[in-house]
């Protein structure tokens, strides 16, 4: 009987204890969803979302022997990270193709012009000038498409550098033709006296001033004419701030109409030397005529690719779409392609050159005859 009142109270005990344990883990419960939906009632936690992560963290506030308690917190994570790629233009890709081109014929002329001492003459320096003009030209193409896909664009120091490059380039490849003009005008006006000593060192004077004033284009932005500050003041062409573009626009268009000037005067000139020294009518007819009409296509190649573009940057801003802009660069880059064929591979002693330097002979067909810079 003893026995049996001893269990009765042990098992009334145990159950008490039990229920004392359960009331107080509810009472835990109800304290820890109270204190948590403050943090986000509408979204509860699901211990089985996937984007939920949980963490083992400490509480080591307390330093007592006390068992340390340690709890489970979530970490919020979202499910997937966004990737941001960005797409490539078709017209970068273009512009960046274009300047391959532009690099591998123009490091052509350089090589021929280097490699052969007898092309010293002031003609051919000037041609050389170019090519080299054109050669950073196109490196500097390549350099913004890397610039623009394979390295982060936001630094200052990317863009400027790549927009002095371009500026300068472009610069001095527009400014040599202008001395190539020039060139063949007083080849002409002064024949006599065009292969002094006086005339190369007018040459090197000539192509000194050029690079100066295009590496001093180049640096502008650098030195702080830019519109990285105010982004409204930009052209087409970001950095260059619009008054900047409407400077060098108005200057290209000064150029273009000296050049006209000049092969108009050459004109001129030509057919009175070819009046003057010509025995038949015949071949005066045919000679002027070719020469017309060479430097016809020249003006014609020069301005077909470069006024569009100058003609756009006067007119237009950073607010116009940027297709536009695309639309009138391309073929004003392509002006630097073309540039080669008309004042290198064209020359009889440059084709011979590469004839000797390609297969080590020279075609039967190929003129040999003296030619000079009045030859155009």
């Amino acid at each position: 009987m003893m026995d049996l009142t001893v269990r009765k109270l042990s098992v009334f005990f145990s159950v008490r204890h039990l229920l004392a344990m359960i009331l107080s883990l509810a009472a835990a419960a109800a304290m820890s969803s109270g204190s948590g939906s403050s943090l986000n009632s509408s979204s509860p936690l699901d211990p089985f979302d996937s984007s939920t992560s949980w963490s083992l963290a400490e509480d080591l506030s307390n330093s007592s022997s006390e068992p340390v308690v340690r709890t489970l917190t979530p970490d919020l994570q979202p499910a997937t990270t966004a990737v941001a790629v960005q797409e490539v233009s078709p017209w970068d890709i273009a512009l960046c193709v274009t300047g391959t081109l532009i690099s591998c014929e123009n490091a052509l002329v350089i090589a021929v012009l280097f490699y052969t001492p007898t092309l010293r003459a002031p003609m051919f320096i000037l041609i050389g000038s170019l090519a080299v003009a054109d050669l950073l030209a196109g490196l500097g193409l390549i350099l913004n498409f890397v610039f623009t896909y394979l390295v982060d664009s936001s630094v200052e120091f990317v863009t400027l550098l790549s927009v002095g490059l371009l500026i300068s380039a472009f610069s001095a490849s527009v400014l040599n033709i202008l001395a190539i003009t020039v060139d063949r005008y007083l080849s002409l006006y002064n024949a006599l006296t065009y292969h002094t000593e006086r005339t190369v060192t007018f040459t090197y004077v000539m192509v000194v001033f050029i690079w100066v004033s295009c590496l001093t284009l180049g640096l502008l932005p650098a030195l702080g004419w830019n519109c990285l500050r105010d982004e409204s003041t930009c052209s087409i062409c970001r950095p260059v701030t619009k008054n900047n573009a409407v400077a060098l626009a108005v200057t290209f268009l000064l150029v273009f109409a000296l050049m006209m000037q000049l092969y108009l005067q050459i004109c001129k000139i030509a057919f009175r030397h070819a009046q003057q020294i010509a025995v038949q009518h015949q071949f005066v007819a045919i000679s002027t005529t070719k020469g017309v009409s060479t430097l016809s296509a020249i003006l014609c190649a020069f301005g077909a690719c470069w006024l569009p573009f100058a003609m756009y940057s006067i007119v237009a801003d950073s607010s116009y779409p940027v297709i536009y802009t695309y639309a009138t660069v391309l073929p004003a880059t392509c002006c630097s392609v073309i540039n080669p064929i008309i004042y290198a591979f064209r020359n009889p002693d440059i084709q011979k050159s590469l004839w000797m330097a390609c297969c080590g002979c020279v075609p039967s067909n190929l003129s040999l005859r003296p030619r000079t810079s009045s030859d155009v």
